[in-house]
């Protein structure tokens, strides 16, 4: 049996259920989390990965949709501890909390509702191939902008946008997509933040080029100076994907993915590159709690 945390109680999941009239589910404004947390074999030891980054991250999405719930970012931290060691989960997973309007009524706003919340796991490996690398598409869909859906919400309604892309991608036989802003310039994937790697430079997409501020972004960044590597964020145009020695996606849920093709372009010479394999190599250490340095990024669930 397992247990979800719903609208102020962990219950087994039969008895997580919504109305079909629930407003957020007809009209998209569900803000969610992706959360992992890995299972350290060695030590019998559960991590959790950036708990508290990713609530920081979902009370601000929420003042953008005027919403308020009852818990705090620290009870939710201590609530998805729980909720881990209740299923008795003993492997990688990723975590999803889910903010939503609970009105059973019908009109699309932002004020006038109760805002609830509920949280569930799942088993997840690898959600695509960080192995030997993916092939990727530039897509025909345009990335939405900060005054349609605000990119940097992970709010439901916007990933339409992103599975317009994805699904591209897919019909185009192709792994993934990579999205284009109303300027023409990289944004980011269908759910994943992009670098490319050019001259041992990694370059990435500012945040005002309409990208998800990611989290794990950030710990990329981070590793890559530690390292050594010199971080850049500016625009980066289509054409210069092509020429690029390596590229990689990261996210929660990519972690450290390789890009290999682009528009059937071999990227470098179509392997994952060393600079993206390095990075990849520390992130994976770090989440399972095996750098110190980087040890505030996880914490134990015993």
């Amino acid at each position: 049996m397992e247990y979800i945390y719903f609208e102020g109680r962990i219950v087994p999941e039969d008895q997580a259920k919504i109305s079909i009239k629930t407003n957020s589910f007809h009209y998209g404004t569900a803000i969610f989390e992706g959360i992992r947390a890995y299972y350290d074999k060695e030590n019998d030891r559960m991590w959790g990965l950036f708990f508290k980054e990713h609530y920081e991250r979902l009370f601000q999405n929420m003042k953008v949709l005027n919403m308020e719930i009852e818990e705090s970012i620290d009870q939710l931290v201590e609530i998805t501890k729980e909720l881990i060691r209740k299923n008795n989960i003993k492997d990688d997973i990723y975590i999803r909390p889910i903010v939503y309007f609970s009105d059973l009524k019908i009109s699309p706003k932002l004020v006038g509702y109760k805002s609830r919340i509920a949280i569930y796991t799942y088993p997840l490996g690898d959600y695509i191939d960080i192995n030997k690398g993916i092939k990727v598409i530039v897509s025909s869909w345009t990335r939405i902008s900060d005054n349609m859906i605000p990119p940097r919400l992970k709010v439901a309604g916007s990933y339409v946008n992103s599975a317009f892309s994805k699904t591209e991608a897919i019909l185009a036989g192709a792994d993934e997509a990579i999205v284009l802003n109303k300027n023409g310039y990289v944004s980011e994937g269908s759910a994943e933040n992009i670098f490319i790697i050019r001259d041992g430079k990694l370059i990435t997409p500012p945040v005002s080029d309409d990208i998800l501020e990611g989290i794990t972004r950030n710990a990329i960044i981070t590793i890559a100076k530690d390292l050594g590597y010199q971080v850049i964020e500016r625009h980066i145009t289509r054409t210069e994907l092509y020429i690029a020695d390596e590229i990689f996606f990261c996210g929660t849920g990519a972690q450290v993915s390789p890009v290999i093709e682009v528009d059937h372009r071999k990227i470098g010479n179509g392997k994952p590159g060393k600079i993206t394999k390095e990075i990849q190599k520390v992130y994976f250490d770090a989440v399972r709690g095996k750098i110190e340095k980087y040890k505030h990024w996880v914490i134990p669930i015993d």
